[in-house]
């Protein structure tokens, strides 16, 4: 009895040992999986910074063309209602 009993040791411990090394392994890809996804993350976020601070003077263009557009047309429809109003 005692003889299968030292047996069953080596195999336990080899059983014990390879459950191990696959939970370290499964760990370790989790991690090394985490640590890159978080580097791409970081790249997009300062790429988006930066693409944010080279709007702004688009932003500032457009606003200035919407205010002429405005202009232009106010002073058009100003135009086209005189043209209603004359006498026929």
């Amino acid at each position: 009895m005692i003889e299968s009993a030292a047996a069953f040791v080596p195999i336990w411990m080899l059983i014990a040992a390879g459950f191990g090394f696959i939970a370290g392994e499964v760990c370790g890809d989790y991690r090394r999986q985490r640590h890159c996804l978080q580097q791409a993350n970081e790249e997009l976020h300062e790429r988006l910074e930066e693409a944010a601070a080279n709007t702004k003077p688009i932003q500032r263009a457009l606003k200035e063309q919407r205010g002429v557009i405005n202009d232009i047309h106010h002073r058009l429809l100003a135009v086209s209602k005189g043209l209603e109003k004359r006498p026929s």
